[in-house]
This record gives C-alpha cells, structure tokens and sequence, in this order.
C-alpha cells in the first residue's frame, strides 16, 4: 500500500495524462456542502440504541446531507447531521462504493473483460492439434454460465476435439496482487478468495444440500462441475431445526492419489448430520488450487458442451508464446452487472478485481493494488474531491488498513449524482427489505408506507468487520426528499450497532432532520 508522500508524484503525472477531460466537468469541492447548517447531534432514538449496547458516542460517526436535484451539472447539498464526520474511520465493506463509482466513470458501464484463447497448434478435420493458451485480463464473472459460451465459440471455430495441454497466463497481474492474505485467517472462505486474472467461479465450491422430496435422503449436488469430482454422501437426517445446520456436517476434500496432478481424482466427502427441516442450503468452499481449479472447470465445460480430448488435460502456468495465435477473444458481461453483484452482495473478490482492472487500463500490466489506488486517487482529483485520509489497501473493504471519513464518503455520493453513471450506480445499491445484504432490514418500518402511491426507499450499502459496522447510501424520505448518509461505527461492540444503523435510516425515510432540531 502506497504512502500518500510517495504517491504524489505519479496521481499529478496521472491527472495530465488521462483526468483532465474530468476536469472540464463541475467540480465537486467542499464548497458544495453548506456547514452553516450543520447539525453537530445525534438523532435521539440513535443515541438510545447505541446507550442500549454500550457502544460510546465516540466510537459512531454520521453524515447526512439533504441533496437538491437541480439542474444537470449543478447539484446542491445541505448538511443535516455532522457527528464526528471528519474522523477517518474503518469503512468496511462501504468502500466498495468508491470501487464501483471509480470503475463505472473511468472504464464506461459497458465495459467487458476479455479472455483470450491462443493456440500453438492447428485445426484439422475437427482436431486442434496443439495446446491451448488461456490469457486472462482480471473477469471477475467467469461462471459457468460464461464459460459454456466460451465453449460454444470454440466449437464454432469447427473444434471438437482437443489433443494438446492447458496453459494459464495470469501476467496480467503482479505476483504480489494475486497472494493469499486474510485479515482472519479463514482462507478456505469464499470471501477471502485472492484476484486472480483467470478467476473461474470465484475458484469456490458450492455443494447445495437439501432433504430429498421422494425419499428420506440428503441429495448433495455442486458446482460448478469439475470433471474428476465424486461426491460421497454419509450423512444422516435428524429431527432438529434447520438454525445451525453446519454445525454438525463434516467436510473433507481429498485427492486420490498423490495430489501432484491437476487432473487427478478428487473426493468430496460429507458425514455427520443435517436437519430434516432444512429445505435447501449451500456450503460453499474454497479447497482447491487455482490451476486444478481452472482445469477441472474447463475440461468439465467442454465435455458438457459435447467436446472431447485425445488426453485429459493438466493444466500448467505458462506464458502465451510469441508464435502462438490468436483462436478468440471472449467478452464477459458488462461492468454494469459486475457492479450489481459487487454492491448487492458485497462481493470481494470481483471488487478486489475491479480496482486491479482500473490499474490494468490505466497504467499497463502486470497490474498492482498500488496502482489501482493511484487512479482511483487521480480520479478523485479529477472530480474536484480531496481526500487525505483516504486508504486503500485493496478497494473491497476487507481490510483493517483501509479508511475514510463519513463526510468524505458523503461527499462522493453527492458527486456521484451528476455522473453519466448515476442512476447504474444508484441501482447498484441494496434495497432495504428487499434484496441483497438489505434484504431483511427495515422490514417492519417499511410496512408503514404501504398506502403510499410513492413509496420511500433506503438503497444502502452495508460493512461488517470484528469491530466495525458501517452502512452508507441514499434514502428517499416519505415526502420525497433525497438523503446521502454515511455511518460508521468502530468498536468491540460494533456488532450490536445494526439497530443504531436501522434508527438512523428509519429515521430519515421519516423525514427526520427538521429545521429548528436541537443541538
């Protein structure tokens, strides 16, 4: 991670040579923001929650501003609450927004990564008689969904039988960028997954377990397939709720063999026992090196679209050859929907790519979080927006280094609502009681608006670390006002704050602020 002093430098040579065309856009300074109105409070039912569970004023911080939607190119914004918004907190998984909107305005939301597939060999008579040469450029969809598409366009170049090796080029990413790290040491997580520039699935296992609707079994299925995966099933059924049905499932993924080959025979194992109420769950896991990953994935996908191989394929590093050439580029699908699923479902992975794509387009391979960080500063600059306490260690919140201010992330929702990528951003966002990790919040509150033609909305994007919650978005308030309202909350006993965050939020699609609140 990249020291402000040592970055200098290079975010000024970075705004003459690509952010100037912002420029020529309003400015979004802190003039836009009137603190003569700021109310230096906390919202009373707030207070009373975070008394409730002992979580010190000190530890909260809160910005709402009221946003005026004006003309194009001319947006107002009124400061309602300021409590400790100037702190520089721990965002959580918040920062995402500052991922999504950068990747959004700097990239187009119609941009699409491409996977290249290069041969060192020939097509004859529905043979390629040569090795296949994957280079990837950081998709952070490549599902199977995606890949079944990219099978299809092999078989349309007349393929239908593979007699040569897999070959992976990840060179679009630094080395550093592509390791293991975690924050809590769970690395068969699937949101501690690592970048990787041929991504597959987010390389995680998701087994789906349910009791069988026409016998008194478990069914266990998976994907996506891998072409040497069995799956054993010593589970038994009990009478018990389906509350903390992981507890009792054991789970063991072991190659048969001597584990050396990317190819080789591997056996899922699940025993132990699972509730007879549980109607469906997933167990994902992440058990499996990328390269065995990649390769299982890929040979199951092509033997599923009707492909053969002359020999089961073991796929291995290595770098496109000059004398190779080109069979296709595959486009994935567009950044919009990345960003859907990124801010809905707080997705790290896809958003720790999408910072690593921003320094791929910006300032070539092999890509670097540094760098990623330096656009998205040099960005920030273009717009007008300064941020010295800005960190960004890796763009997707994980992280105990990464910070900002509430007002800072405020601030940048304002902006946002004078970009192109407005309404994709806007849409982006959770919705409480409705989908994403917003899905159950608010619920009972928003009952109360039902009769309502115009019905009010909290599009929020939520964070949870140990120690941290954080929510940050808009509210559409009863009478149609616009809110842009940041909080975090860095405690021990943060995770007790959901409520606070709740109040506040109720609180405002209440049209809470008012005028002649007290201080």
């Amino acid at each position: 991670m990249c020291t402000k002093s040592s970055t200098l430098s290079v975010i000024s040579l970075l705004a003459f040579l690509w952010v100037s065309p912002l420029i020529t856009r309003q400015a979004y300074s802190a003039d836009l923001v009137s603190q003569e109105t700021a109310l230096q409070y906390i919202p009373k039912a707030v207070a009373a929650s975070l008394e409730k569970n002992q979580i010190p004023k000190e530890a909260i911080s809160i910005s709402v501003l009221e946003i005026g939607l004006g003309r194009p190119g001319k947006i107002s914004a009124k400061t309602e609450v300021d409590w400790r918004s100037k702190q520089a907190m721990n965002p959580a998984s918040t920062m995402k927004l500052v991922t999504t909107l950068a990747g959004l305005d700097v990239l187009g939301p119609q941009y699409r990564w491409r996977t290249n597939v290069y041969t060192d060999g020939l097509i004859r008579q529905g043979t390629l008689k040569g090795n296949l040469y994957l280079q990837g450029t950081g998709d952070p969809k490549l599902v199977p969904e995606e890949m079944a598409k990219l099978m299809k366009a092999l078989q349309n170049l007349g393929i239908q039988k593979i007699d040569g090796n897999l070959f992976f080029d990840r060179s679009a990413y630094a080395p550093n960028a592509m390791e293991h790290n975690t924050i809590d040491g769970e690395s068969l997580r699937a949101y501690n997954v690592p970048p990787d520039p041929l991504l597959y699935a987010f390389r995680t296992l998701s087994f789906q377990l349910g009791k069988s609707r026409t016998a008194d079994f478990i069914d266990i299925s998976y994907t996506p397939l891998l072409s040497q995966l069995k799956v054993i099933n010593q589970m038994q059924l009990i009478d018990q709720s389906c509350d903390n049905w992981k507890s009792s499932i054991r789970f063991n993924l072991d190659p048969e063999g001597d584990g050396a080959s990317t190819n080789q025979l591997l056996t899922a194992q699940f025993s132990g026992s699972f509730p007879n109420t549980c109607k469906g769950v997933n167990y994902n896991v992440v058990a499996l090196d990328a390269n065995t990953f990649l390769t299982q994935g890929f040979a199951a996908a092509w033997e599923l679209a009707g492909g053969t191989w002359t020999q089961a394929p073991t796929g291995k590093p290595g770098t496109v050859p000059l004398a190779s050439r080109l069979l296709l580029q595959f486009e994935g699908i567009a950044l919009a929907d990345d960003v859907q699923d990124i801010n809905k479902y707080s997705n790290n992975v896809m958003a720790r790519q999408l910072m690593l794509t921003l320094a791929l387009e910006k300032m070539g391979k092999p890509a670097t979080t540094e760098n990623g960080e330096l656009v998205i500063q040099s960005w920030l600059k273009g717009l007008g927006l300064q941020f010295p306490e800005l960190v960004i260690e890796n763009g997707s919140g994980l992280s105990r280094n990464e910070a900002i201010s509430a007002e800072h992330m405020t601030q940048l929702l304002v902006a946002a609502r004078n970009l192109s990528a407005a309404d994709i951003f806007y849409n982006s966002l959770p919705i409480a009681g409705t989908d994403g990790t917003m899905r159950n919040r608010l619920m009972a509150h928003l009952r109360k608006f039902l009769h309502l033609k115009k019905k009010p909305e909290a599009r929020i994007k939520t964070g949870s670390l140990a120690d941290v919650r954080a929510i940050s978005g808009y509210v559409m308030s009863k009478s149609g006002k616009l809110y842009a309202v940041t909080s975090f909350i860095n405690h021990p006993n943060a995770w007790k704050g959901l409520e606070a965050h709740d109040q506040l939020l109720a609180w405002l699609l209440d049209d809470g602020p008012e005028p002649k609140q007290a201080r």
